[in-house]
C-alpha cells in the first residue's frame, strides 16, 4: 500500500515537473518573440520622432548605423547604456540625438529624445513615452499640443541657468495652469542634457566605425 502511494506521489510530482518545464519554455519563447517585436516597434517609433527633429533632407549618412554607445549618466537621467544618433552632411556634424529620462514627472518617468546642433542649440525635443495624466499633463507630448516646440533653438547661456525653468518658477518656459509638474520635469531634463552635451561634444561627434 505504501509502495503504491509512494509511486503515485512520485508520478504526480513528475507530471507537475513536466508541465512546469513545458510551461516555462512556452513562456520564455513567447517572451522572446514578443520582446523582439516590441523592441522593433519602439525603435520604429523613436526613428519616426527623430525624423521630426532632424529631417532626412538635412543629412546624408545612415543615422541608424552612425551611433555611439552612451554610458549611464546622471545628467541624462539614465541608469543603463543608451544610444546617441549622429546626423552628418558631407561628413560634417548636423545634429546628435540623445536619449534622456525625466524621473520627476507627475506620474513617473518621462522618456525623451533631444536633438542638439553643433552650435549647442536645441534642434528639438520629443517625448517618447510617458504616463502623465491624459488631458492635463500630457500636453508635453507633440501628439497633444505644440508646447514641446518651445525648446527649439534654445541654448545654454552663461549666467542664464535661471531661465531653464517654467515661468511660474521665474524661467522662460510656458506651462498649463494646474499642470506644472510635467513641464517642469521636461525643462530640467533638457537643461541637463545640454550640460551633458557641453561636456562631451567632441566625443559625441567623433568619427567611429559604422555599425553593421
Amino acid at each position: 500500500m505504501r509502495r503504491t502511494m509512494a509511486k503515485a506521489s512520485f508520478l504526480t510530482a513528475m507530471n507537475l515537473l513536466f508541465f512546469t518545464v513545458i510551461g516555462t519554455a512556452i513562456l520564455a519563447i513567447t517572451y522572446n518573440q514578443t520582446h523582439e517585436r516590441i523592441a522593433q516597434s519602439e525603435l520604429a517609433e523613436k526613428l519616426k520622432l527623430i525624423s521630426q527633429l532632424v529631417p532626412p533632407t538635412t543629412f546624408d549618412n545612415d543615422i541608424v548605423r552612425d551611433t555611439l554607445d552612451i554610458a549611464p549618466d546622471p545628467l541624462l537621467g539614465t541608469d543603463k547604456p543608451t544610444l546617441a544618433y549622429r546626423a552628418r552632411q558631407g561628413g560634417k556634424p548636423v545634429a546628435v540625438v540623445l536619449e534622456s529620462i525625466a524621473h520627476d514627472g507627475y506620474s513617473g518617468k518621462i522618456n525623451l529624445i533631444i536633438a542638439i546642433r553643433p552650435d549647442s542649440s536645441v534642434g528639438g525635443v520629443r517625448v517618447v513615452t510617458h504616463k502623465e495624466t491624459p488631458g492635463l499633463g500630457d500636453y508635453i507630448d507633440i501628439a497633444h499640443g505644440n508646447w514641446i516646440k518651445g525648446f527649439d533653438g534654445k541654448a545654454l547661456m552663461a549666467g542664464k541657468d535661471g531661465d531653464w525653468k517654467v515661468k511660474k518658477d521665474g524661467g522662460q518656459f510656458d506651462y498649463m495652469a494646474g499642470a506644472t509638474i510635467s513641464p517642469r520635469a521636461v525643462v530640467k531634463a533638457v537643461h541637463k542634457a545640454l550640460q551633458y552635451y557641453q561636456k562631451h561634444q567632441a566625443e559625441l561627434f567623433a568619427q567611429t566605425p559604422a555599425r553593421k
